[in-house]
């Protein structure tokens, strides 16, 4: 009987298909073989180390369940696939009655399995999409960066050390946060031309985990991930609610950290104020450093604009860069957005840039110089409106005046924030759907209820003070 190996794991294979679908069948069960069963002990062929975490998060009962009712409940079983770098295997056994599996430390297979076959491969090299502009030399720092600033450039000087590893630096819009770590990266490359380095953003990580799911590529895809040297990503906060992309990104993390690879991340707020994330991925980003990169401080602002103006080969007037520094205090970009309408403006009148230019400039940046709204400001505004306890509005009551404020909020939140409707939702513990059917809802009531409209001019009045 323990000869017939493949003809037993077959007959796994037919009770596992009759019990999961199509799809989940053919993508995590389909590709695993019998490489062989003696003395109790099965070992089966699967094609990565992520097929053994994933099989053994999401499919671990029933694997376990199958095995002992085909070759019975004292079998102990091993998996093995190519390693990278001697990367560990893991044994599972299950000596239990009942469905509970017992997971061994992990020991690496000697005596299954060729050797390491990727120990000399060289991987094609990739474009690593960093922006050659992005260098330390033009990153100006002050006391609201410095510790960022120290650590970025410690790593891109000795990225051997791994104790910062991984870092995020978190920070609201515009205060540097990418022009660092792509920094980071850039130097990286100058010091190692073969090292792979990649920078992206969590949103275009996303859309390729989306297309890889919908042609049957995960592998691939997270194959190409683990092969990374550098991995440095922006606005993290965007993974908020996907939870196939935060456990896919999970695996990948694990990876790269096991085997001494960089993990640079930054987010919009500190990994403690992340919303919709699973707790494991949470825990990962606590491992390293983080750093914070707060609103730029006055130093900061007349550096930059100082830089800049050199840079664009302008002669500005120290008491203009001054007032510009004094009064633009949001962030970084929005010095630069100034600087832009500044020049453009004495261009085309034909006009030396003054104090005057530069006042006009600034009154007119509307956008610019408001405030910067939050879900939170939003959510308290909305409550003090309608007279209502802000709890009642993330609990569960559908009281018409608690729902309709609840809705008001998930309208305004998609109108005035760059968050996504999942994220909108995750807030109020609420799914995206729900968000979307709110916004539609109130603006059909907008059209034709006075009140509502009523309502939503004074809320968004008391958003300008």
């Amino acid at each position: 009987m323990q000869s017939d190996h493949i003809g037993l794991w077959n007959k796994c294979l037919k009770i596992i298909e009759d019990n999961l679908s199509p799809q989940a069948y053919k993508s995590w069960f389909e590709p695993i073989t019998s490489s062989s069963y003696q003395d109790d002990k099965l070992v089966l062929r699967v094609p990565s180390s992520y097929f053994v975490e994933r099989i053994e998060d999401t499919y671990l009962n029933l694997l376990s369940s199958v095995i002992r009712k085909v070759y019975g409940s004292n079998t102990k079983l091993s998996y093995e696939y190519n390693v990278v770098k001697g990367e560990p295997d893991t044994n599972v056994l299950m000596d239990r009655p009942k469905d509970s599996t017992v997971i061994n430390n992990r020991v690496q297979l000697q005596s299954q399995g060729p050797s390491d076959p990727f120990s000399k491969i060289q991987y094609s090299e990739i474009d690593s999409q960093l922006n050659p502009k992005y260098t330390f030399d033009n990153y100006c720092g002050s006391l609201s960066n410095q510790l960022a600033l120290s650590i970025g450039k410690a790593i891109a000087t000795k990225p051997e050390c791994k104790a910062f590893n991984p870092l995020l630096l978190f920070g609201p819009t515009g205060v540097g946060k990418t022009h660092l770590i792509q920094a980071i990266g850039v130097k990286i490359k100058e010091t190692n031309q073969n090292a792979r380095v990649l920078y992206l953003t969590a949103r275009v990580f996303e859309s390729q985990y989306t297309t890889a799911v919908r042609n049957n590529q995960v592998n691939d895809f997270i194959n190409f991930y683990q092969s990374i040297d550098v991995l440095i990503m922006d606005d993290i906060q965007e993974f908020a609610g996907k939870i196939g992309t935060q456990n896919t990104f999970y695996h990948i993390f694990n990876h790269l950290h096991q085997n001494q690879k960089w993990l640079i991340l930054s987010s919009d707020c500190r990994p403690i104020d992340l919303d919709g994330f699973v707790p494991r991925l949470m825990s990962r980003f606590k491992w390293g450093v983080t750093a914070e990169l707060s609103q730029p401080d006055y130093v900061l602002r007349r550096a930059v604009l100082e830089k800049k103006s050199k840079e664009e080969g302008l002669s500005i007037p120290d008491d203009v860069l001054d007032y510009i520094a004094e009064n633009v205090t949001d962030s970084i970009r929005e010095l630069e957005g100034i600087m832009l309408s500044l020049v453009t403006r004495a261009t085309f009148l034909n006009q030396e840039i003054s104090i005057d230019i530069a006042r006009a400039v600034i009154s007119n940046a509307v956008k610019i110089s408001k405030r910067q709204l939050t879900f939170e400001f939003i959510a308290e505004t909305v409550c003090d409106h309608f007279g209502i306890e802000s709890d009642l509005l993330y609990g569960k009551s559908r009281k018409r005046e608690i729902s309709d404020a609840r809705q008001v909020v998930m309208y305004l939140a998609k109108k005035f924030t760059k968050l996504s409707s999942t994220t909108i939702g995750v807030k109020l513990s609420r799914n995206h759907a729900t968000v979307l059917h709110a916004c539609k809802t109130i603006e059909e009531r907008v059209s034709i209820e006075k009140q509502l409209q009523t309502d939503l001019v004074k809320i968004e009045n008391e958003f300008k003070k």
